[in-house]
Formats: structure tokens, sequence, C-alpha cells
């Protein structure tokens, strides 16, 4: 079953989009396009071959040959968009983040539940394929229990004027990049596990920017689970995406971008476009395999349709990109009182009263074991904690 879409934005994400919607289910066809610029829709409209092109929201929006609704506006547009989506009863699918902060997306997320239509959270990083592979792995117990999972996005800055102007986007890396690894580390350690607070550095470091261009960030969850997020728009070098995840019994790298075993070297004569975000087109160079696929698109369209025609929510809706928009409001408290601050959540759908998990392990009756190891001598070794007395000892075992 096809789907006919309206898609708002004309511009980098709207582009993006737009190749991945024509080209993985492959039936799949955008009807109307609306741009603010009138140049702007009649190029995408020619680009895509879309029937209608407008300069008017709402006329692409309750546009009756579209049946679902594609932000790809600047936050600061998300709000109306979404609302247009509820009066005229249109499934949507928006781009993050949800809003520009926690208290726009709660009214974006009771709004599109008050109208009963379908919501889908376009948060692409969660549908990587090395992501959705490494995910798999976590939640069939590889690593054991979920103690860390960082996430960093780090480039030299978007593209488009609008991310600069504070007003128009809400914040600066923080919440461009920071929507990302929130989203990837709350993914691995537990969406059902409540964030509750949040210590983040930020600072304006190269920009000539009110809002902040380089963060770090720690967030803390109910079950003692630490998540980590590195944003910043004043790495040089290209696009650095790349993801860890410790657990008791295991660990996991990720790179999805920068140096991913794809290295090529060029003068420069005859390269144009290499990959998202990258500095030059001359010398060491790393391009992307397929840069969409890649990057989660792929995968985020055909969940989004798939679970529209089985009458179920995507893996991501506007509820996620709500308690993503809650995280990062502590992020920015924090960053300005220097404190741990609490993750406030008028809505919380997840597990409550969790404690945290014991990490005292069996050895015996006696003992817990700290440490199993081989030395390089051929010995086993454990070293155990006495339970009673507290005292540390080790035994070889052979």
């Amino acid at each position: 079953m096809s789907k006919r879409i309206a898609m708002l934005g004309s511009g980098f994400i709207g582009r993006f989009y737009a190749d991945s919607l024509l080209g993985q289910r492959s039936r799949d066809h955008i009807t109307s396009i609306y741009a603010r610029r009138e140049e702007s829709a009649k190029k995408f409209a020619s680009d895509y071959h879309c029937d209608h092109w407008t300069t008017n929201m709402e006329e692409a929006i309750s546009h009756p040959e579209a049946d679902v609704v594609c932000i790809a506006l600047p936050n600061n547009l998300h709000e109306a968009a979404v609302l247009l989506c509820c009066k005229h009863k249109k499934s949507v699918i928006t781009t993050k983040p949800l809003g520009r902060n926690s208290e726009e997306a709660k009214r974006m997320l009771l709004a599109v539940e008050e109208a009963g239509i379908f919501n889908g959270y376009l948060e692409d990083l969660v549908y990587t394929p090395k992501f959705i592979k490494a995910h798999e792995s976590v939640r069939n117990g590889a690593l054991g229990r979920i103690l860390w999972a960082k996430s960093r996005e780090t480039h030299p800055g978007p593209h488009s004027e609008w991310f600069w102007d504070i007003e128009k986007a809400g914040g600066g890396c923080i919440l461009d990049l920071g929507c990302h690894c929130v989203e990837i580390a709350r993914s691995f350690i537990g969406k059902d596990i409540r964030p509750i607070e949040v210590m983040c550095w930020a600072d304006t470091q190269v920009k000539p920017i009110e809002a902040e261009d380089h963060a770090i960030g720690l967030v803390k969850y109910e079950n003692g689970a630490i998540g980590q997020f590195e944003v910043s728009w004043t790495f040089r070098g290209g696009m650095d995406l790349r993801d860890e995840v410790m657990g008791s019994e295991g660990t996991i790298w990720l790179n999805n971008f920068l140096r991913t075993g794809f290295e090529m070297f060029t003068t420069g004569k005859g390269a144009d476009y290499i990959a998202e975000k990258a500095e030059s087109n001359t010398g060491w160079l790393f391009p992307v395999g397929d840069e969409i696929n890649d990057l989660g698109y792929n995968h985020m369209f055909t969940d989004m349709f798939n679970a529209m025609e089985r009458g179920v929510s995507p893996k991501e809706t506007f509820y996620d990109g709500y308690v993503v928009n809650c995280i990062l409001d502590a992020s920015y408290r924090s960053a300005k009182s220097k404190l741990w601050e609490p993750v406030k959540l008028d809505i919380w759908r997840g597990r409550t009263g969790v404690t945290k998990d014991s990490h005292l392990a069996e050895y015996d009756s006696e003992n817990f074991l700290i440490k199993e190891e081989m030395t390089h001598f051929g010995a086993k070794k454990v070293i155990l904690k006495n339970k009673e007395s507290g005292k540390i000892s080790e035994k070889v075992l052979s």
C-alpha cells in the first residue's frame, strides 16, 4: 500500500528524506511540497516529480491527495505544522528535535493524541544498520546489565542559517545534536527506565553566536546506569558519529561516520560532494558507502510506514521526542547552574520505583567475586571479598 506524502521543507533534510522515501520502498510518492520560497518549492517539485507545490503550509497539509505529512522545517515551525496536521486529521512524522523545549514538545504530544492521529519522531540515528544490530545484541543480553552508554556527534556546524539563530533553533549543539545522542543512550539503557538528573558543561568556544557550540553531559538513570553525550559544532575534519555501550558482560563500539573503513585520496580534480559535513574534497577523505542507508533514513521510513499500515505505533513517537526534550532542558539548566539538575517529566509512561541493580556477584556462600583472570604465566586466579568481614583475598585455582 503506497503512501502519498506532503513534504514540508525543501532544504537539506527535506531532500535527504525525499531521496530515502522514493528509494527504499519504491512505491511511495511525494504529492505536495511546501517551501517558504517559491523558487525552492518549484525546484523541489521538479526534482522529485511532485504533483503540487505551494508556499502556503496549510494548503500542503490539507491537500486531498496527501495521506501523511512529513515535517522537515526549522524548529520554530514544528508546532504550527503539527497543530495544522491535527486540524486536518493527517498522520504526521517530524524531524528532530520535536520541540525547542519540553513545553513545546508536550503541547505537540498532547495535541496529536487528542486528535487521534498517527505520530512518528524521525530520530534517524536509532535506525542505522549498526545501531539496529547492536541494540538487538543488547536486548538479547550479550552485554549483560547495561552500565554506561555514550554517544558522540561532532562536526563543523549545520548547513542552514536558522540553526545559528537561537530564537528559531531554540538552542545550539545540545539541541541539534544532543537529541540524537540522548535517544541513542536511552535506547541502549532502556526507554522504560526513567532519566533522573543531568550534569552538563557547555560553552561557546569558536562560533560568533549566542548559543553553545560545544557541550558534554551525563544523564543519570533510575537503575544506576549512566548516559553520556559529547556534541560540538567546533570539531574539524568532518562529521564524527560514534557510540559506545558497556555492560557487565561486554562492550560495543560503533563508528557510523568518518572512519568506517572507506578511505580515499584525491588531488581534487573532478571531486565534488564526498560526504555530509566533509570539510574538503582533496587529500585523504572518508566517504560513506551508502549515506542515506548508513544514517538510518531507509529503516526509519520503512518502520514509520509499516507501522502506519498495521495501525500500530512506530519505534519512535512524539512521546520519545518529548522525553528527549525534557532531558535536554535539564542539560541547559545544569550548564547554567553547574549542578546536577533534575529531569522534569510531567508525563512518564515507563517503569516506576526501579532500584539500582545489585553489583554484588556471588562466588560462594562466603564470598563475592571481584575478578577472575588468567595470568601471563598460566595460573587461573580469582579475587574475592568476604561477605562478613569485607576482607579482600585472592585464590589461585590452577
